[in-house]
């Protein structure tokens, strides 16, 4: 089932009340929403009942999410980023702070969400440093794979983080 689908029958199945939905939907997403939220609010405990408030709203709305928008991934992480943002204003932090922990936090949730072979050979290359033929040695594949992998990866970011706003 491509994605788009899932998107749908997921949003039909949480209208209709069907609580295996929101378990399906909780196992696929809670990993990105709480690392998301983790990120951004940097507390634990906060991350948790943001998570917990997410998918309670997922589960009592579905009908705000519009599959012909943008995929379910998107709409549950635009809304963690919402509350989060809603929650560290009326913690008073400064807007310099918020954005500077929300832009460092939409990359990582986008980069998580990535297929495994990009996500893997961005993090190789960039996050631990290595050069094209350092990252192709290490993966197993060639040079011309690796500047393949990392310019569709940097797409799909951009395309992605543009689409989030």
């Amino acid at each position: 089932m491509t994605a788009p689908d899932w998107d749908q029958q997921m949003r039909s199945r949480l209208a209709r009340g069907e609580e295996s939905a929101l378990g399906e939907l909780y196992d696929q997403l809670a990993p990105l929403v709480h690392g998301l939220a983790g990120r951004i609010l940097g507390d634990e405990v906060a991350a948790a009942q943001l998570t917990r408030e997410v998918f309670g709203h997922l589960w009592e709305h579905p009908e705000e999410f519009d599959p012909a928008e943008r995929s379910l991934r998107s709409w549950a992480g635009e809304l963690t980023r919402r509350r989060a943002v809603e929650r560290l204003r009326r913690a008073d932090l400064g807007a310099e702070e918020i954005d500077r922990r929300t832009a460092a936090a939409q990359v990582q949730y986008v980069v998580a969400a990535l297929p495994p072979a990009l996500r893997e050979t961005l993090e190789t290359t960039w996050y631990d440093g290595r050069t094209y033929q350092e990252t192709a040695g290490r993966l197993g594949v060639s040079e011309q794979a690796v500047r393949h992998r990392l310019r569709l990866g940097l797409q799909l970011i951009a395309t992605e983080l543009e689409f989030g706003r």
